[in-house]
């Protein structure tokens, strides 16, 4: 009878133990994220990736690497292709807010976006446009219109989203 009964609690445990264990999470592969050789990639923390314009391919490799959010801030006249129907077939949510060049960078758009990331809990995501210049403009707009940093700091967090050229426009809209 010991034995049927340390056979029975051993059956439960390893059936609860079965039942119960926690669904692993899938992890991002950051090196395979880095393989693709995304033009002008950059990590801006774990799970936020800021570029260029992703390859079709190189959508892929972000799906396969466990990306869940494409954010996509070119105008619908910049691509030739559906980008929105072949992220999505990859599994991945597509977002897009359309930034038509420097008119586009506005305090709007800037809201937007940082509303868009903030309600992503952290679920890896790349944000493009064409170079990932208008990702750092709007980065650097939130951080100065929204979160209060002084136009230096707004601007270094930009550049660490991408902002290159679009630098002057974003510190006049910054002074105004």
């Amino acid at each position: 009878m010991k034995i049927f009964n340390k056979l029975f609690i051993l059956g439960v445990v390893l059936a609860a133990s079965m039942g119960c264990s926690p669904s692993k999470a899938p992890t991002l592969d950051t090196a395979l994220i880095e393989q693709a050789q995304i033009t002008n990639l950059t990590a801006t923390d774990a799970a936020s990736f800021t570029a260029g314009q992703p390859t079709e391919a190189q959508f892929q490799t972000l799906a396969e690497a466990g990306v869940k959010h494409i954010v996509n801030l070119r105008t619908a006249g910049e691509l030739d292709w559906d980008e929105q129907a072949h992220v999505q077939s990859l599994g991945m949510e597509y977002h897009h807010i359309p930034v038509a060049g420097a008119t586009g960078v506005n305090s709007d758009n800037a809201r937007k976006l940082q509303q868009l990331l903030s309600g992503l809990d952290g679920e890896p995501v790349l944000v493009h446009c064409g170079s990932g210049n208008r990702v750092g403009a709007l980065v650097a707009l939130a951080e100065g219109e929204t979160n209060g940093s002084d136009i230096e700091a707004a601007i270094a967090e930009g550049k660490r989203w991408g902002l290159t050229r679009l630098e002057p426009v974003v510190r006049e809209k910054l002074s105004q």
